[in-house]
């Protein structure tokens, strides 16, 4: 559009923050980046947009002394239109009602800078678990449509992409508006002229045998899964006012471990969410040393404004969340380290990604995502498919 990127605030007219919201800390991280742009130059415009934008009615203690203009997420889609308007004097707050927009927000990405460039094909989330503020950030479930997205997918072939990663806010949900299911898509999918394709978060209750059957027989389909688990305790579950149990969380778990060979399965945890006893947080942790998982993100409970879990009872301490996200930090790096064993000497498919200036050195990374590194004086690597032997690894923990 005719601007050119700079890398010192002190050289811009423009500073732009794609926030996010789904922590309290990314809250203060967009403020204080906010004041450090205008701090570091008086006269620069900050643009706020993204979650924290959209749900800035909802933030009361958060300073917008600093920033020039506020656009929600849907107004961001149009921000060249708004930066026009802004350098004109005109508004400085463009947030519209989020749960009015019923169609997906379709923009073509033409030239992505990733080697595996994510697809958005779905946007909003129609749960309201009780954490969780970014349902008022995106509003409800909506689909981009089967032509959009095997159009921008075919248009990443043409142009050289290899893998594509299918993001959303909630991608199990893609298709929910036409009667359609996530698997729909993938058939779609499976014909294009693209090599391999991934998936972003799934939550364990539409990961159904008509899914799994599918990715089986899939030529393209990468099997790394992202499970959004979040607690393996019925109780706290319930209180997440999460859909499943810990044993439908279990059988998936187990049974994608079993249908794949070596898959990646990552999860996501939240540790001391209110209420959570030690007995609780002991009946997840087990459930976890149990399971054949290769990585946990573990993270502590944050308190988000405007949340049921927000006003519930028995808080859990700092302290305590401290030492549960660390219990279950040393429990991911065990568990990627054994991970990473079971496929030592065994033949992966590689996608070359980048190479070090420095050290002449790729990086690469495996269908069932595992980052790997070789050195090569060849300059012509990236974005190329290339099949190893996983002989040698080191221990990084």
């Amino acid at each position: 559009m005719g601007f050119l990127q700079v890398q010192d605030c002190k050289d811009a007219d423009i500073f732009i923050l794609n926030s996010c919201s789904v922590t309290s800390h990314s809250d203060s991280q967009s403020s204080y980046l906010l004041n450090r742009a205008k701090r570091e130059n008086p006269f620069i415009k900050n643009i706020l947009t993204g979650c924290v934008a959209q749900t800035i009615d909802l933030h009361k203690n958060f300073d917008t002394t600093n920033i020039d203009l506020i656009l929600g997420n849907n107004e961001k889609l149009e921000l060249r239109k708004y930066i026009d308007e802004l350098f004109k004097g005109r508004k400085n707050k463009l947030v519209g009602d989020i749960f009015k927009i019923k169609e997906f927000n379709y923009k073509i990405v033409e030239n992505p800078y990733q080697t595996r460039p994510s697809i958005k094909i779905q946007e909003g989330c129609n749960n309201r678990c009780s954490y969780c503020i970014i349902p008022y950030a995106r509003g409800n479930s909506r689909s981009n449509s089967v032509e959009n997205i095997i159009s921008q997918i075919e248009l990443l072939a043409k142009n050289g992409t290899k893998e594509i990663v299918l993001t959303g806010i909630h991608i199990g949900q893609w298709g929910l508006e036409w009667g359609l299911e996530l698997v729909d898509l993938l058939y779609e999918i499976e014909k294009t002229n693209i090599s391999r394709f991934r998936l972003g978060s799934l939550y364990v209750n539409e990961i159904d045998d008509r899914m799994v059957e599918f990715l089986m027989k899939s030529e393209k389909f990468c099997p790394h899964f992202h499970l959004s688990l979040q607690s393996l305790c019925d109780k706290t579950l319930e209180n997440m006012n999460r859909k499943y149990s810990s044993s439908d969380a279990i059988e998936i778990t187990k049974k994608l471990y079993d249908t794949f060979n070596e898959p990646f399965l990552g999860c996501d945890i939240i540790a001391g969410f209110p209420d959570e006893s030690d007995e609780d947080f002991d009946v997840t942790y087990e459930n976890l040393v149990a399971l054949p998982l290769s990585y946990i993100h573990a993270f502590p409970y944050s308190i988000r404004e405007n949340t049921p879990a927000a006003k519930m009872k028995n808080q859990v301490q700092d302290a305590i969340k401290t030492k549960r996200v660390q219990m279950l930090n040393e429990l991911c790096a065990a568990k990627h380290f054994e991970f990473l064993k079971r496929n030592k000497n065994k033949i992966h498919e590689l996608l070359f990604e980048r190479k070090s200036s420095k050290t002449g050195v790729y990086s690469a990374i495996t269908r069932n995502y595992i980052k790997v590194y070789i050195k090569d004086n060849r300059d012509d690597l990236r974005n190329t498919l290339k099949t190893v032997n996983l002989s040698e690894f080191k221990k990084l923990y």
